[in-house]
């Protein structure tokens, strides 16, 4: 009887240390972790963000906080990829924050992306790389910066001031910080 009661109480101890994982457990792709952190509601692949926000969120060239950055699909990213800013340094220089980069399903948050495209227009950017703890030896092309602070095109309200984007950058990051980032095997250079 004592048997049995120990079993069945390490059952339901275990059944809820399982229910209780911490968001840090799950295995975060590009897309889903953009969409939670910038706000911006695009659902689908990487690659299709840059034609799904034509006509509902401003799109341009230039990096802002809060603002996703969409990388093109090439042979070794074939849905592409999307980041969100999450510091401004310089004109050619920013923090982004996102996940699936270095590793598998594994969160980067303020990691260093440069861009090296000739007319200096975000069109192709390096983007640091765990592995090598510097930025990555390949150079990707993007599409340009999404912004989400910025009222859908055609909507009615004002679009929001640098401080109501660093409060909802804040706020998003707010929601993830706590999680961890989740250990994996190194894949090969980005």
């Amino acid at each position: 009887m004592l048997k049995s009661l120990t079993a069945r109480f390490a059952l339901m101890v275990s059944c809820g240390l399982m229910m209780a994982t911490p968001a840090a457990a799950q295995f975060w792709q590009c897309a889903p972790y953009a969409r939670e952190v910038s706000g911006i509601d695009i659902h689908g692949n990487a690659d299709t963000w840059w034609g799904q926000a034509a006509g509902k969120y401003q799109r341009g060239h230039k990096p802002e906080i809060g603002a996703v950055l969409s990388f093109q699909s090439t042979h070794r990213m074939r849905v592409g990829h999307v980041a969100m800013v999450s510091q401004v340094i310089s004109d050619r220089e920013v923090l982004l924050t996102h996940a699936n980069w270095s590793r598998p399903g594994q969160i980067e948050r303020n990691v260093r992306a440069v861009d090296v495209s000739a007319a200096g227009d975000w069109s192709e950017v390096k983007v640091w790389y765990a592995p090598n703890g510097d930025l990555g030896t390949s150079a990707y092309p993007t599409n340009g910066f999404i912004y989400s602070g910025h009222a859908p095109l055609g909507g009615d309200a004002a679009p929001a001031t640098a401080s109501d984007l660093d409060e909802v950058a804040r706020a998003n990051m707010a929601v993830i910080a706590t999680s961890a980032a989740v250990p994996v095997a190194p894949v090969a250079d980005r």
